[in-house]
């Protein structure tokens, strides 16, 4: 009986071991919760993207991750307030990007700041 204890010990600690230190995945619990909102999401989107528009999307997930969930974001709050008429096609997909890409759009400007110089070569140092 000691060694089965011994040995459950051994492989909860093995798993301790494993599971990164504050890493929220590695609670079973949280790690599902986060696969059942990634199937929504999924269902929801195919549910209003056509196949290209679809691909056009995945595509821009691989590039830029962050704008392609805003555009996810965004799709899933028009479905759910019923704003979408029909599936959306690849070039209302495009416009969709572009909208999004106007909002999070960041201005940079730049500004060139000229100091005068003194010039000793017109002074005699003699």
């Amino acid at each position: 009986m000691a060694d089965e204890e011994l040995e459950a010990l051994r492989q909860r600690r093995l798993g301790w071991i494993r599971a990164e230190p504050g890493d929220p995945s590695a609670d079973p619990s949280q790690q599902e919760a986060k696969q059942r909102e990634a199937e929504i999401r999924n269902t929801i989107l195919a549910q209003v993207l056509d196949q290209a528009a679809r691909a056009r999307l995945s595509n821009l997930a691989l590039v830029k991750p962050d704008k392609a969930k805003a555009v996810e974001n965004y799709l899933i709050q028009m479905a759910r307030f019923g704003q979408l008429a029909g599936k959306v096609s690849e070039q209302g997909l495009i416009e969709i990007l572009e909208k999004v890409s106007q909002q999070t759009e960041k201005k940079t400007t730049v500004k060139f700041n000229r100091r005068k110089v003194l010039d000793s070569d017109e002074e005699d140092d003699y």
